[in-house]
């Protein structure tokens, strides 16, 4: 997604609640052990305009009830574990019934599980809020440098997320994937997908694998805009890889087919671009800006030639990161028998032949750069096409996440350097990120215009809205005035997720990403 991912929550949000936290425990108002376990979770939401039929909220006496219930039956009591058991269905049937009758037929919410949500008890109550509030969705995140695999069986290339001792056959996704279906909640799994994440490139092999730029830099030093250190000190940073590795393909799909083996209602494939560059260079408008100098990018550009003027003249424009009149002139002396460079795609102008090398110099030059744009992207989307195979062979939704935004060009010659072809994208469901920031709905309205101006019939748009309920958030209305916005001037959009999770409940997404299994 877009925001600095360390606890899925913006900076402002983790210093804020981290001093909280340590104030409370400072004060004694916490103890040591789960606060989940203690029922905190449900009562520490603050209070709702109950019943809700718009948004499909479960009134607060119920959650209550729910609540006390699931706390009575984790501690053996076995009328309350019937009687819990009676209310969760209760409440999907619930919720279930106002989807119907709402113009918002999905409500769905991304999380990232921790290894503290093995505990027992601790993703019934995860997802017992999420029903609450009226989602029938979620979107767990599954890979984003590491797998939610258990280790025991995990033949990736990335390390699982659970490590700690007597977790090693936890299928963290598995029971979430089960916890969540009990609750009448689809879940999504939800990858990263070009960035793999730094130890990946830590071997020989996965080096090889990984996205280089003109200037010889890898995204891990390079950066991206918006990966900032984390509240922790931990840092956080991207490995993006070159999407023409045939490993770096291959270890991906190897990955997805052991997620879609867990039987996922879909699979979300996020960071399908390249990186978002700090300052200037978010801007791609020179040869050397593209991540497409990794040996298996330039083999694949190279053989779109279709003549040695061709073949030379694209070699020269990666290594100079231009071409000069002096370069035509050199490359008709080495090829007299052709009379155009020629590359997949180009039409050489009919006068080309008779134009003198200083009239046709900057028409070819053109054509070389618009070449590498092209090559640059394609990428991008055979890499999705690939990657999203398993999900389609399994009769599994799939969806691309993307920045609405990241596929503009900028000024005359200038591209977003996310170079993110998302019109192209071939996957059954569109979820664009309309993460715009003018403290009103139209901003977001107008993003998801766009996006639906372009999108096949036989791609569903599925906005994803950045904020929290009743109040607005860095920039953004609440998630109720978003939603309002989109009802009233997008009535073909009929579902909508909510990023995130941990934005709604920070202080408890702090506990349970920092709290240690015993």
């Amino acid at each position: 997604m877009g925001f600095t991912l360390h606890k899925n929550l913006p900076v402002s949000l983790v210093r804020g609640y981290r001093q909280k936290w340590h104030q409370k425990l400072f004060l004694g108002v916490f103890t040591t052990t789960s606060l989940i376990g203690q029922g905190y979770y449900a009562q520490s939401s603050p209070a709702q305009k109950l019943p809700n039929t718009d948004y499909c909220h479960v009134p607060r006496t119920e959650v209550n009830t729910k609540n006390t219930l699931r706390l009575a039956a984790q501690k053996g009591d076995k009328n309350s574990q019937t009687q819990y058991n009676e209310i969760v269905k209760k409440h999907v049937n619930y919720v279930q019934q106002c989807r119907q009758k709402s113009w918002l037929k999905n409500q769905a919410i991304w999380v990232r599980l921790y290894p503290c949500d093995t505990r027992p008890g601790n993703l019934e109550e995860i997802f017992d809020h999420m029903v609450d509030k009226g989602y029938n969705q979620v979107y767990v995140a599954t890979f984003y440098g590491k797998a939610l695999l258990p280790r025991s069986s995990n033949t990736t290339a990335w390390n699982s997320v659970l490590t700690q001792r007597g977790t090693e056959k936890t299928d963290l996704l598995a029971d979430a994937i089960q916890k969540g279906h009990d609750r009448g909640l689809k879940v999504y799994a939800w990858m990263y997908s070009l960035n793999f994440g730094p130890e990946y490139g830590v071997t020989p092999e996965g080096q090889s694998a990984v996205a280089i730029n003109g200037r010889g830099e890898t995204t891990l030093f390079a950066g991206e805009e918006g990966f900032q250190k984390s509240a922790d000190g931990d840092g956080s940073s991207v490995l993006f890889v070159d999407p023409y590795s045939d490993k770096a393909r291959d270890d991906y799909d190897r990955l997805v087919r052991e997620v879609v083996r867990r039987r996922p209602d879909g699979v979300l494939f996020d960071y399908i671009r390249f990186p978002r560059g700090q300052g200037p260079q978010s801007i791609a408008s020179q040869v050397k800006d593209l991540w497409i100098y990794g040996d298996e990018s330039r083999q694949t550009l190279a053989a779109l030639a279709q003549n040695s003027k061709g073949t030379d003249l694209i070699d020269r424009f990666l290594n100079k990161g231009t071409i000069t009149v002096n370069d035509l002139k050199e490359v008709d002396k080495l090829y007299p028998n052709e009379v155009s460079p020629l590359w997949q795609g180009r039409t050489p102008l009919e006068s080309e032949a008779t134009m003198s090398y200083e009239e046709k110099f900057p028409w070819i030059e053109w054509d070389l750069w618009q070449l590498t744009l092209a090559h640059a992207s394609q990428g991008v989307v055979n890499f999705l096409q690939k990657a999203a195979e398993p999900v389609a062979q399994q009769r599994l939704k799939s969806g691309a996440v993307f920045f609405p935004e990241a596929n503009q060009p900028v000024g005359r010659r200038g591209y977003d350097s996310r170079l993110q072809p998302w019109d192209r994208f071939s996957t059954s469901e569109w979820h664009p990120m309309a993460y715009a920031t003018c403290n009103q709905s139209s901003c977001i309205v107008d993003q998801l215009r766009r996006v639906l101006s372009v999108a096949p019939p036989s791609a569903e748009v599925i906005p994803a809205l950045a904020g929290t309920w009743s109040k607005p958030l860095e920039g953004r209305p609440s998630l109720e005035d978003q939603m309002d916005g989109i009802r009233r001037n997008l009535p073909q959009i009929h579902s909508i997720s909510h990023f995130a999770f941990s934005w709604q409940e920070p202080e408890l997404d702090y506990y349970r990403s920092s709290c240690q299994l015993k």
